[in-house]
């Protein structure tokens, strides 16, 4: 399952995955996180905030995952990981490779220097 929530007065999307990721939870959250690029015109940052990684719970969710990072990438600026999970090592690194946005990793209970790096402050 992920819960996706905006912070609109700052233009930050957040991801909280909680169980298996499925196919339909990257739908879901386009269809709030893209009406919400359009109307403001940008937004600052995304926010993936779990104490662990639930993985995916099949293989078309995991096509679905990566359908949504090639589809939003470019409209991202910054991608905050903000989680205790061996994924926090690898996403700077790793993440790099795939998606022009500048990508940062705090610990899970640093949520408001994720914010503030998004910010720019």
């Amino acid at each position: 399952m992920l819960t996706t929530s905006l912070d609109e007065q700052h233009r930050i999307a957040i991801l909280e995955p909680d169980g298996p990721l499925s196919e339909t939870d990257f739908r879901s959250a386009a269809a709030i996180i893209d009406p919400f690029i359009e109307a403001a015109g940008h937004i600052k940052g995304l926010i993936i905030h779990t104490r662990s990684f639930p993985g995916w719970g099949s293989f078309s969710a995991l096509h679905s995952h990566l359908t949504f990072v090639e589809e939003h990438h470019k409209k991202i600026p910054r991608i905050a990981f903000v989680t205790d999970s061996i994924i926090r090592n690898l996403a700077e690194t790793i993440g790099s490779h795939f998606v022009s946005a500048d990508i940062k990793s705090f610990r899970y209970d640093e949520m408001n220097k994720a914010r503030a790096w998004i910010l720019g402050e």
